[in-house]
């Protein structure tokens, strides 16, 4: 098929190899599984359970708040030995709610209540099936899944684009799950197809897996709703808005959505998530996680259960051969780094990289020479080094005027910079100040009418008291009036 062309971009070395050709392994249980309630965008669930409680496997935990919210459910049965503050897989480390879970190592699950013939339901059924059983985008933005499943109330669409690319270094889960589970994931892909009311589906996968491809194909070979795409591999193609472009045409509107144009994006293993959640009724209890970096004796793709700790997948590969000079949650390019090897593994960890100093970059940093590489590197068409000069200068209204809003993060201007400015860096602490400012100012916003509503309250009561004395004196008065006419 006819590809389009998009700006900017990086090719980072892969480093896929160490995992590329691993087949996908369980995970034996740890001896507590740690379950923040805070797994996706949004407000976190609020538990249903309490300390000491045995729960069963797939046994509802916690339960959504709100719309961009998600239930979590247990991993495997066990009992529930403390809820509260946990470290968070999080480069702040700061403690979040969390559920541990003691496993009784009996995996006994709770009644589970599948589909057989998942296209006789309505759309609305199964973005409700969808949200009860947790499932996020499992790409790592970790937004409901079931939010984006509705959109067909709200836009006119006509596109599911599935985001096989796999664009970051060292991560192969998704290549992984693509080749050893092809049929779940096209199956899951159909599903959601027809929960969005579309007729086609592309499935995007870069060119550096051939295997993935070929086995996606052969999946989905006459079917007449889902095709494979080859996408060149470059840097940042799982950028959901760069695979859109690269495959409709289409830009994205300027902090917009994809919808906007008529296309929807879910990642590869949402949608074996959905085929599990639809065809089997289990919720999302576990993920592929790549573990790897020049620091792992022996990288590895592991299906983890949700909770377990980022040291006990380590042990599973052999233990590290050096202390990592960095440890990640994700790609080296857009990853989070961990405070520690005791967080547990989350909804949206697609990988764990324990990387040594000749992975990482850690030279000092020096004058910016506007030689305008980044301007190059920049996927969305920005100018990072102007931005970046605004940051430093305390200036956030100027940054956002070069489009800070704009920005996915992608790091690809920090990778091309030859004076080794953590660009990305400061650009991630902007997005962080401004919208720190903007809940400040909507936190202040809100006393100042609270405050105003309170005035006018007050103001009604001793209107109300004014008049109310008003009228006790007025009939006073012509009752004495009446009473001195009557005596006269």
């Amino acid at each position: 098929m006819k590809l389009f062309r998009i700006r900017g971009g990086v090719h980072p070395e892969e480093r896929k190899e160490a995992t590329a050709q691993r087949p996908i392994e369980a995970v034996p249980l740890p001896a507590l599984l740690r379950i923040p309630l805070q797994q996706h965008i949004g407000a976190p669930a609020e538990p249903v359970v309490r300390m000491g409680e045995r729960v069963l496997k797939g046994q509802l935990l916690a339960n959504s708040q709100g719309m961009i919210s998600a239930p979590v459910h247990a991993p495997t049965s066990g009992r529930i030995v403390r809820i509260g503050g946990y470290t968070a897989p999080h480069p702040s480390g700061l403690p979040v709610r969390t559920i541990t879970l003691e496993p009784d190592g009996k995996d006994q699950w709770i009644g589970l209540e599948g589909v057989d013939d998942p296209f006789a339901l309505e759309p609305e059924a199964i973005s409700a099936r969808v949200a009860a059983a947790g499932i996020v985008g499992m790409g790592g933005a970790t937004f409901p899944a079931a939010v984006k499943l509705n959109l067909r109330r709200r836009y006119r669409l006509r596109l599911l684009v599935i985001n096989g690319a796999e664009c970051e270094p060292y991560l192969t889960c998704d290549d992984r799950l693509m080749q050893e589970q092809a049929a779940e994931v096209v199956d899951g892909i159909r599903i959601m197809a027809h929960a969005l009311g579309v007729t086609r589906a592309l499935v995007a996968i870069e060119d550096n897996k051939p295997r993935a491809q070929e086995a996606m194909r052969m999946a989905c070979q006459g079917d007449p709703v889902v095709s494979v795409a080859g996408v060149p591999t470059r840097y940042p193609m799982g950028s959901e808005k760069h695979l859109v472009q690269a495959l409709t045409g289409l830009e994205t509107p300027a902090r917009g959505l994809t919808a906007d144009i008529g296309v929807v994006v879910h990642n590869a293993a949402t949608a074996f998530a959905v085929h599990e959640a639809i065809r089997f009724g289990k919720p999302l209890l576990e993920r592929v996680v790549t573990v790897s970096g020049g620091a792992v004796r022996t990288p590895r793709n592991l299906r983890t259960l949700l909770g377990t700790p980022v040291e006990h997948l380590l042990k599973l590969c052999g233990g590290t051969t050096a202390e990592p000079e960095r440890l990640l949650s994700g790609g080296p390019m857009m990853g989070q780094v961990l405070p520690s090897v005791r967080v547990p593994v989350v909804k949206g960890c697609n990988g764990i990289l324990a990387l040594t100093p000749d992975e990482v970059r850690s030279e000092r940093a020096m004058p910016c020479i506007r030689c305008a590489s980044c301007v190059g590197a920049c996927p969305c068409g920005l100018v990072p080094l102007e931005m970046a000069a605004y940051i430093r200068a305390g200036d956030l209204e100027g940054a956002a005027r070069f489009g800070l809003a704009d920005c996915i993060a992608c790091g690809s201007c920090s990778y091309v910079c030859p004076s080794r400015i953590p660009l990305v860096q400061y650009f991630n602490h902007a997005k962080g100040e401004v919208a720190a400012r903007e809940r400040a100012r909507v936190k202040q916003e809100e006393t100042r009418r609270l405050a105003a509503q309170k005035s006018e309250r007050l103001e009604r009561m001793a209107q109300a008291k004014r008049e109310a004395l008003a009228r006790r004196k007025a009939e006073m008065a012509a009752r004495k009036q009446a009473e001195a006419e009557a005596r006269a």
